[in-house]
């Protein structure tokens, strides 16, 4: 049957070519572009032309591409422009778009034909991007994408199985420390705690750490020994793992590290506070994100980071981010896009990243090399990002926030029971997650 199938089917692709007015051929080594599309309609998706991943991608004829950026990355976005417009041919418009705000304005513009072809979003974005059929596989470029960026990266931007974003940059959170205050950086929080028993003194506004202790993007490390946010990598909202045994152990930990090191409410640890301490020379160590270094090396501190401590003896997973880039699913010419998108998250992209922005590179090469495995502070952050744990990208991770900040503001506030608050939490966020008024 499949036989006669194949003859058939090959009969009626013979008379069509022979009845055609175009007798010209498509290399074989060339994969076939998809169809321009209308204003109004998706662009088919290339894994259907099952390209020949050896073969070098051709863009359309005629085709321009326009990317949205954020302002902070302006500089390096229009400089691999340049170099893409130089050996392809194929002109690039940057026009700032926020990367948390892209997803949102795709969703009315993208059928309209008026987003961007080639747009840069945070992972946790792409769950909500993907179920409103706003981006396109990254699947010419898949096992090349696959084999030279960190595990964790590609799994970030991965959806329901599909590779869909270009990983370009990672972003986490670790142990800044001042180098005048502390000799041996600790590696367990029983160190650190007592360190606290002879350096703390709130009267003199001296503090052994700080961190956001109301924010739950810093408080995961507490819950992620032994627990998580939801199951199968983040994409599962009916496998919440916020109140097992090892989440519940982690957040009584939590609660007993106020009168330990922080006699304060939570309200009060904002991100200022924190960082007057830290630069006013009285607290010994802080849990940060990179955005941070640039303050605190202005500043004239002499500091380093390092790996978050471990708790109740196993590794802290921080939160981390992935941006990536993605191809718009109404893009007009997707092969030029799918070929930018590549273009801009190679080793060497990557590496000019750095040099321009100071963006952490996902490509594994690119993080070891000297230029970067060099330098203190980013290899502190990126030894961090290799025992994170990407947020999680289905749009239910909106239902987790709020009700999981209250469980620890009333452990930490309040001395609340953990296994009470948690398990309260996880039921709110499985009642929003199924609609439940």
């Amino acid at each position: 049957m499949k036989k006669m199938l194949t003859l058939c089917l090959l009969g009626v692709m013979l008379l069509v070519t022979a009845c055609g007015n175009n007798g010209g051929n498509t290399p074989a080594n060339t994969p076939t572009a998809p169809p321009a599309t209308t204003n109004n309609a998706p662009a088919e998706d290339p894994a259907n032309n099952a390209p020949d991943e050896t073969a070098e991608l051709t863009p359309e004829e005629g085709a321009t591409l326009l990317v949205w950026e954020s302002i902070e990355e302006r500089p390096f976005v229009e400089a691999i422009a340049k170099e893409f417009t130089e050996k392809y041919g194929v002109p690039v418009k940057f026009e700032e778009v926020g990367a948390g705000d892209q997803v949102n304005k795709l969703i009315s513009d993208g059928p309209a034909g008026l987003g961007a072809d080639v747009v840069l979003f945070p992972h946790d974005n792409l769950g909500k991007a993907v179920q409103a059929g706003l981006v396109l596989p990254n699947d010419f470029y898949e096992e090349e994408s696959k084999g030279a960026n960190s595990e964790i990266a590609v799994n970030a931007v991965t959806y329901g199985g599909t590779l869909y974003g270009y990983p370009r940059s990672v972003e986490t959170y670790a142990l800044f420390y001042n180098k005048d205050l502390v000799s041996e950086v600790p590696t367990t929080f029983e160190q650190i705690v007592e360190f606290a028993s002879t350096f703390n003194d709130p009267a003199k506004n001296k503090y052994t750490l700080m961190w956001e202790v109301g924010n739950f993007y810093f408080n995961y490390p507490f819950v992620s020994t032994g627990g998580y946010v939801y199951g199968d990598n983040g994409q599962n909202k009916d496998d919440i793992g916020l109140n097992t045994a090892g989440a519940i152990e982690g957040m009584a930990y939590y609660g007993s590290l106020k009168d330990k090191l922080l006699p304060m409410n939570s309200g009060d640890l904002t991100y200022d506070i924190k960082k007057g301490f830290f630069t006013g020379g009285t607290l010994a160590m802080d849990i940060n994100g990179p955005w941070t270094i640039g303050d605190y090396r202005a500043s004239g501190i002499n500091f380093g980071v390092a790996k978050l401590p471990d708790i109740n003896g196993q590794p802290a997973s921080s939160f981390s981010g992935i941006k990536a880039w993605y191809v718009n699913s109404f893009t007009k010419y997707p092969q030029a896009a799918r070929l930018f998108a590549h273009f801009t998250s190679t080793k060497e992209a990557q590496l000019k990243d750095f040099e321009i922005t100071g963006a952490l590179p996902a490509n594994k090469e690119a993080a070891n090399d000297p230029a970067i495995s060099g330098d203190e502070i980013v290899k502190g952050f990126l030894e961090q990002f290799e025992q994170s744990t990407p947020m999680p990208a289905i749009p239910e991770m909106g239902n987790v926030w709020s009700p999981i900040a209250a469980a620890f503001s009333e452990v930490w506030n309040n001395g609340a029971d953990a296994k009470t608050v948690l398990d309260n939490a996880v039921q709110q966020i499985k009642d929003a997650n199924n609609g439940a008024q």
